[in-house]
């Protein structure tokens, strides 16, 4: 009988499949398909009731776990009314709220359709149920039948020991056998033997007997059943029959396959199986020539690393490890090479950071004679590559380190090579280098600073040289994986094309009804390469390798290896070509910040030159040498600086600032030092000053000639003889003539100084514009306080203030308001746009100077007019004429004319008397008024007129005074 799984729905008719003692055979596909369609519709629900919501799945979902109630605080609600008959809110308290249940979102809803195919299914089964029904006894009667039967039969069986009924009954136990046969009974000795045959002959009766028992109701049982036996018996023989007749057709078949195979595929497997075979055969010679190759490869590395080519030994280690792990991953004699090549390559590491540690220190110590030019290229550019194969990346700082050494031996150097060559420096009694470099004088200094100068270019020169090496190494680097890239790019949109041409030919051919095999033998097909593989080994004795063949032999080449083999040439600067096969697996964020850390290494290196010439100067200014520097020293000093400067910003690409500011702090000292001087020259210039007309020496004429086109520029000192000229009495500037005192030429060469230290120090500009307003301000003031407050009574003991020295005065300030625009137009030439607001001190400066000649005209005018004023009070209009008044008028007139007239110009002299002759046309008017003379045409008007006509004839007569209009009729009042 065939047995299937037992399910509910089995036991469920089973039940009904078994009445009236009959073993009914119910089709058991039929319960295997109610069986598997029960536990499958049962299953999905009791999965989705039983399953607890997700921690993971449903973190973001409202589950009942999310449930704030806290029910023992509803439960206990002192608010709670006893009279509430209400369940819920007499459960829970007066504030609960009915409201609908949501339905559960892990129970789906169940409608009759969830059980429709359950139903088409047992539909059949329930009417065979039914009409077996009615074929067959109910329960009842086939138990009240058997029982009759059943009664006796059970009496009997009762009469059988408990013993034989145990399902673990096995007379192999001693205990068994001994209760079923009581061997005690049998005993020879004691002369019992007739009864212990009698014993023995009774007990094989009685277990005769109740095998008779059994068998009774073994043959009743059977005769209850019979008709199922039967029936049983006559399915079993209509089985074997079908079972034999299967038998045959299928030996048949076997027959007809045995043929088949024997004729049509022994021999094509055969073949397959050889080529196969030989396949195999060849991948096991390439494997050994691999672990041949791979075995090598230590001697070969220490080969490499003798000749310090770190690149191919790195290259070959990595290789090697990537073998070990694809092609011969688990092959025992290899399993401690793979910490043996990490181990070297460590060794490698460290002897890549000593070897260009070694490369950098020689390579920035040799002698700076020498060409700028890269020594060993190769082997630097050997380093940089082992180095970013190694992802070493810091090795910036080892060359940024050696570069600090360098500068600092560069200067040691050239200060111990001066010092040596110096007489006067005793190298015994002063030790320390510093002191003995204090002790040069400022040639000897500057000589030593230009060449160190010249050192620190010539250094950076090489630095340069170098850097770019390294730098285009990093850009090759980069450019080589951008290219691989764009490679691998292609290749793929190239196979994807040939991916969708080759499904077109195989749905092409699957449509036509081809075989694939015989498509691919007519045409290309996809495994071409293994078939070129194939042919190329068909005659191994032709090309067979030999033991120290390198690993990238077709035959040998794995797939990793060749898809990453790309070489690319290159050439560094210095010419040298690379192909580039080396695995450099660095970013391109990597490579490019790599290659910023080294363009900044080159600004460093300017930096670090910078600081050193700082210490430098700073060490020289100990002692306050660079202040006490007079301007040309300090001048030349500020432009070889400069240059350096500018040399240094060509080579590196970038301004260093610190050299500049170190010198802008001296300039500032020397500044506030050329300021004081030259103020404190021009106070005791002032002090000493007599405000009298000085001749002017041929070389102050000079220097004024040499502005030109508003252009400052000093001109040089002619040494040797010069033809020596006579001085003149004025300055001659722009065709006007100036008569000056001293201190005013002394002022235009320290204002030219001035100019031209702007022009040899830009960086000063602005501090000299300041301090050349506060010398011109202290020029404006101090010579007020002289001449118009006649402080000069005092400080050069005057015994007065002539209208000479008031003229003499106005006249040099003039001479300094002429030369303010031109001042202001070098400055503001040298100026940033930005700085221009601090030009406006010149505006500030020539309004006071315009004032304080103003002031000084007025004071000329006010001499007269107190004169006019004493005279023409005591005047009469009496005989003689003309008058002793206008006498002593006309003289006084005359000598204010001799006083000014070769000090100022003409038309200044006829604008000043203009304004005298309007002060004495006022004074006489009012006398005229108060004495009660009018112009009648009577004595007194004659008389007046006689003095008017001798006052304008003398007036007129003066020089430079002929065309003057003193219009005197103005004296006479109108008449109303």
């Amino acid at each position: 009988m065939m047995s299937c799984p037992s399910t509910p729905a089995d036991q469920l008719f089973k039940g009904t499949a078994a009445l009236g003692g009959l073993m009914l055979p119910f089709p058991w596909p039929v319960t295997s398909r109610l069986s598997a369609s029960l536990p499958q519709m049962y299953s999905s629900d009791s999965n989705s009731l039983s399953n607890e919501p997700s921690v993971v799945a449903d973190q973001h979902k409202w589950t009942i776990y999310h449930s704030k109630v806290n029910l023992p605080a509803a439960l206990n609600d002192p608010r709670l009314a006893k009279r509430e008959s209400d369940f819920f809110t007499k459960t829970w308290g007066q504030d609960f709220v009915e409201v609908d249940v949501l339905p559960s979102p892990y129970l789906p809803p169940i409608n009759k359709e969830h059980f429709s195919s359950y139903v088409q299914q047992t539909s059949l089964r329930e009417k065979n149920h039914e009409r077996w029904k009615s074929i067959c006894p109910t329960k009842d009667d086939y138990n009240r039948t058997a029982f009759s039967h059943g009664s006796k039969s059970r009496a009997d069986l009762d009469q059988v020991p408990k013993i034989f009924m145990k399902p673990d009954f096995a007379l192999d136990d001693s205990l068994t056998f001994n209760a079923v046969l009581p061997w005690s009974h049998f005993s020879s000795a004691g002369g019992k033997g007739s009864r212990d045959a009698a014993s023995a002959k009774l007990l094989q009766e009685k277990l005769s007997h109740y095998l008779d028992i059994v068998e009774v109701n073994i043959a009743h049982q059977i005769s209850l059943r019979s008709e199922a036996f039967f029936h049983a018996m006559t399915s079993q023989h209509e089985l074997q029959d079908y079972l034999r007749k299967t038998s045959q057709a299928v030996k048949m078949l076997r027959d007809k396959i045995s043929q088949i195979d024997r004729v049509m595929c022994e021999g094509s497997l055969r073949i397959l199986r050889q080529a196969l075979t030989r396949n195999n055969c060849i991948k096991v010679y390439n494997k050994l020539k691999l672990m041949a190759t791979v075995h090598q490869t230590q001697p070969t590395v220490q080969l490499l690393l003798s000749t310090s080519e770190y690149v191919g030994a790195l290259d070959l280690i990595a290789t090697t490890q990537e073998v070990l792990q694809q092609e011969l991953q688990g092959i025992h004699s290899f399993r401690h090479l793979g910490s043996q090549l990490c181990e070297l390559e460590k060794l490698i590491d460290k002897m890549i950071i000593a070897e260009f540690t070694s490369y950098a220190r020689t390579d920035l110590n040799r002698s700076l004679e020498e060409e700028c030019q890269v020594i060993e290229e190769e082997r630097l550019v050997s380093l940089v590559f082992g180095l970013l194969k190694q992802r070493k990346l810091d090795f910036f700082e080892i060359y940024a380190d050696e570069m600090m050494a360098t500068a600092k031996n560069i200067i040691k150097q050239c200060v111990v090579s001066t010092v040596s060559q110096i007489d006067e420096i005793d190298a015994e009694l002063v030790t320390k280098l510093a002191d003995q470099m204090r002790m040069m004088n400022f040639s000897q200094w500057f000589n030593l600073l230009q060449n160190i100068f010249s050192k620190f270019t010539v250094f950076l020169q090489r630095v340069k040289a170098t850097i770019n090496v390294i730098r285009s190494v990093v850009l090759m680097v980069l450019d080589k994986n951008q290219r691989i890239r764009e490679l691998e790019v292609m290749a793929a949109q190239k196979g994807l094309a040939r991916e969708s041409k080759v499904d077109n030919d195989l749905a092409y051919l699957t449509h036509e009804g081809l075989f694939i095999s015989d498509s691919f033998s007519e045409g290309e097909h996809p495994p071409a390469a293994t078939n070129t593989n194939f042919q190329r080994n068909a005659s191994p004795s032709s090309s067979e390798p030999s033991g120290s063949d390198s690993v990238s032999d077709p035959e040998c080449t794995t797939d990793s290896s060749s898809s990453k083999d790309h070489t690319l040439p290159s050439v560094t600067p210095g010419g040298v070509e690379i192909i580039m096969t080396e695995d450099i697996k660095l970013t391109d964020l990597e490579l490019g910040k790599i290659a910023n850390n080294i363009q900044e290494l080159l600004y460093n290196a300017s930096d670090i030159c910078h600081d050193r010439c700082v210490k430098f100067l700073l060490a020289r200014a100990k002692d306050s040498f660079l202040e006490r520097l007079n301007s040309s020293e300090f001048v030349s000093l500020s432009r070889s600086v400069e240059m350096f400067v500018q040399d240094t910003e060509k080579i590196c690409g970038r301004k260093s600032m610190s050299l500049r500011g170190a010198l802008q702090s001296q300039a500032n000292k020397f500044v506030n030092r050329f300021h004081d001087e030259r103020k404190t020259k021009l106070s005791l210039l002032l002090d000493n000053e007599r405000w009298k007309q000085a001749d002017v020496p041929a070389e102050f004429q000079d220097l004024v000639d040499s502005i030109t086109d508003g252009k400052i520029i000093l001109p040089e000192r002619k040494s040797g003889c010069v033809e020596e000229r006579k001085p003149s009495d004025f300055l001659t500037v722009d065709g006007q003539k100036y008569a000056v005192v001293g201190t005013v030429l002394i002022l235009i060469r320290i204002i030219l100084e001035y100019c031209s230290c702007v022009d040899d120090i830009p960086s000063i500009t602005t501090d000299m514009l300041t301090r050349l307003s506060e010398l011109l301000k202290y020029f404006n003031s101090r010579s007020c306080q002289l001449v118009l407050g006649a402080g000069a009574l005092q400080v050069v003991g005057l015994k007065t203030i002539t209208t000479k020295n008031l003229a003499l005065s106005s006249r040099c300030l003039q001479l300094i308001v002429h030369y303010i625009p031109v001042i202001r137009a070098h400055f503001e030439a040298r100026m940033q746009p930005k700085q221009y607001s601090m030009l406006r001190q010149f505006d500030h400066i020539t309004k006071d100077y315009n004032d304080h000649i103003a002031e000084i005209s007025a004071k000329l005018v006010s001499i007269m007019d107190s004169l006019f004023e004493k005279l023409l009070s005591k005047y009469e209009v009496k005989a003689p004429v003309p008058s002793m008044c206008f006498r002593n008028i006309c003289k006084q007139m005359a000598k204010m004319h001799e006083a000014i007239y070769d000090l100022l110009p003409e038309e200044q002299t006829q604008g000043l008397f203009l304004r005298i002759n309007t002060s004495c046309r006022r004074h006489l008017k009012s006398q005229l008024s108060l004495l009660n003379v009018i112009n009648d045409g009577g004595p007194q008007h004659g008389m007046v007129a006689a003095d008017i006509a001798f006052y304008t004839g003398n007036v007129q007569a003066l020089k430079g005074l002929k065309d003057l209009d003193l219009n005197m009729g103005e004296i006479w009042e109108q008449k109303r």
